[in-house]
């Protein structure tokens, strides 16, 4: 921290009428525990009051697409884990429907809704990391202690399927590896009977306290004009009031099938962002209990994957002890089988918002391009402007409020 920063940081209208010996210039970040994650925000201030914000981030760029470049498609997966880990199997599964789409593999209805059941977990899981914190952020640890445990009934679900807790790499082009166990349908059922109550007590612990209220009520808001300007998307968008979701606006995996609503807030602030998020939380139940009754109608209980077999790994007892499937393991893994050429984009409605993938091919075993549209990376460029005139504290909770996931942030 230094009592006397250059004259030069500011612009002129900034510092005008002020006394440069009473501003002092703090540095949030990279590492500070408030910012949950590696980036850094360097505030100006007028004693708690926030003048200006200088971002800096990279911190943990990893250089995805170029390595995209150079891995063939079936492992690029484990790559879009690493962006919001918070739901990573959301990113999974958007790479796979982009590479679906370019392979023009048509799914059957018993793999997009277990897909559909997948993601809506991922969402809750996210959207409960995100809410518990923005109470920890203003003194409320009770409700991150106690809610936390669902998420971690979710990983339950996540360890069942594919092994895995946090970076999953779960599912494959084309579906899944393997049919779901008994484990995994009962374990979600449960989900689904029991966080209701919950989520009802975590509404009863925040939403009409007066503490809670009075913290985040006009803390970081953002219109919907302004939102749109800076290419919000996601529930920071809807918590402006714009009804944008991509699960309507452009539906995938069966998602047009299903009954449910947009919430949607007013100031686009700390507090609406929260209802924003508690409220999606009931509504991804919703889905997943949908999904659940069309799956149990259906006469057919083992279709796990597409009918495509140049892109389905053989099973494991087979490679271990035939010579045939170990070859065709080795073609698909080491991105041997053919791949048309084009270029495609798909997105899906990730954790924090539009989550898309833009894919070229030349034919190669490596996509020529990737590009990933991480809805992080775009939003967080609007942070500066909503803590200006701000108190400190105000800045934490606001930066919680957004999701900040330095992971999607930087890729």
């Amino acid at each position: 921290m230094s009592q006397q920063p250059p004259t030069d940081f500011w612009s002129k209208d900034l510092v005008e009428g002020r006394d440069l010996r009473e501003l002092t210039t703090l540095n949030l970040g990279p590492t500070h525990p408030a910012t949950h994650g590696i980036f850094q925000n360097v505030l100006t201030m007028d004693g708690e009051i926030i003048l200006d914000a200088q971002q800096t981030i990279g911190y943990i760029h990893r250089a995805f697409e170029k390595i995209a470049e150079r891995r063939p498609f079936y492992q690029i997966t484990t790559l879009t884990d690493r962006m919001n880990y918070c739901s990573a199997p959301i990113n999974n599964m958007g790479w796979h429907m982009t590479v679906e789409k370019l392979l023009n593999i048509e799914l059957p209805d018993r793999v997009q809704y277990m897909r559909v059941i997948v993601m809506e977990l991922a969402r809750i899981a996210d959207h409960i990391i995100c809410n518990t914190i923005i109470g920890q952020d203003v003194g409320a640890t009770t409700p991150f202690l106690y809610v936390y445990q669902w998420r971690e009934r979710i990983y339950e679900v996540y360890e069942e399927i594919c092994g895995a807790r946090l970076t999953t790499n779960m599912g494959r082009i084309g579906g899944w590896e393997r049919n779901w166990s008994d484990t995994v349908w009962a374990k979600t059922k449960a989900i689904v009977k029991e966080l209701p109550a919950s989520l009802k007590e975590f509404d009863n612990m925040l939403l009409r306290n007066r503490i809670f209220m009075d913290r985040t009520i006009g803390c970081g808001p953002i219109s919907g004009e302004r939102a749109l300007q800076y290419g919000f998307t996601g529930p920071n968008l809807r918590a402006a009031g714009v009804d944008y979701d991509v699960r309507v606006a452009d539906p995938y995996s069966g998602y047009n099938e299903f009954d449910f609503i947009i919430p949607v807030g007013t100031n686009g602030d700390t507090y609406d962002r929260f209802t924003v998020r508690q409220e999606e939380m009931r509504q991804s139940l919703s889905i997943i209990r949908q999904a659940l009754e069309k799956l149990e109608k259906m006469s057919d209980k083992t279709t796990f994957r597409a009918d495509v077999p140049e892109w389905v790994l053989p099973p494991k007892e087979e490679v271990y002890s035939a010579m045939e499937p170990l070859i065709w393991h080795f073609k698909i893994v080491m991105g041997e089988t053919e791949v048309p050429v084009g270029e495609v984009y798909h997105c899906v409605e990730g954790g924090n918002g539009e989550l898309g993938f833009y894919l070229v091919s030349d034919g190669g075993r490596a996509p020529f391009r990737l590009h990933l549209r991480r809805p992080c990376y775009i939003y967080y460029q609007a942070f500066p402007e909503m803590i200006k005139g701000s108190m400190l504290s105000d800045a934490i909770i606001t930066m919680s409020s957004m999701n900040v996931i330095a992971g999607e942030l930087d890729a």
